[in-house]
């Protein structure tokens, strides 16, 4: 019995091309020295390969061979997209994901960049106390 490729199977191409500049290996350490180095962020096996980071309980985004991907708000994954620095996600396009390459060091930069915002970018859930809904600040 033959097993159908997995949704989100990432395509070869875009783990072993490096004729656009940076090899698949370069691009993630580059993104990994960066991201891992910051407060509260820690760096995990994606449950679908990768590497992944998350700031405590939220995941920041992560690494598939020569991808990035990233959730935001849906209003800023649409800003991304059409400022050009993202695209929709891979397999999940209507959702606030969005998918990033990283075969150019200025691709790299520009994924260094988004983790940066989505590191910065506060995080709330709401509680209901009573009738009251409350935004609280997740760590």
């Amino acid at each position: 019995m033959e097993r159908e490729p997995h949704p989100i199977a990432i395509r070869q191409a875009d783990v072993d091309d490096v004729s656009e500049g940076l090899s698949a290996r370069a691009a993630l350490q580059r993104v990994r020295a960066a991201v891992a180095n910051w407060e509260g962020v820690t760096t995990h096996t994606h449950r679908f390969g990768g590497i992944e980071f998350r700031l405590g309980r939220r995941e920041l985004g992560h690494l598939h061979g020569r991808i990035a991907d990233l959730p935001f708000p849906r209003h800023v994954r649409d800003e991304l997209v059409a400022a050009g620095r993202a695209r929709p996600h891979h397999v999940l396009p209507q959702s606030g994901w969005v998918t990033v390459p990283m075969r150019t060091s200025s691709e790299v930069s520009n994924v260094i960049e988004l983790f940066r915002q989505n590191y910065e970018r506060p995080s709330t859930f709401s509680i209901v106390i009573g009738n009251d809904r409350t935004r609280v600040p997740v760590a």
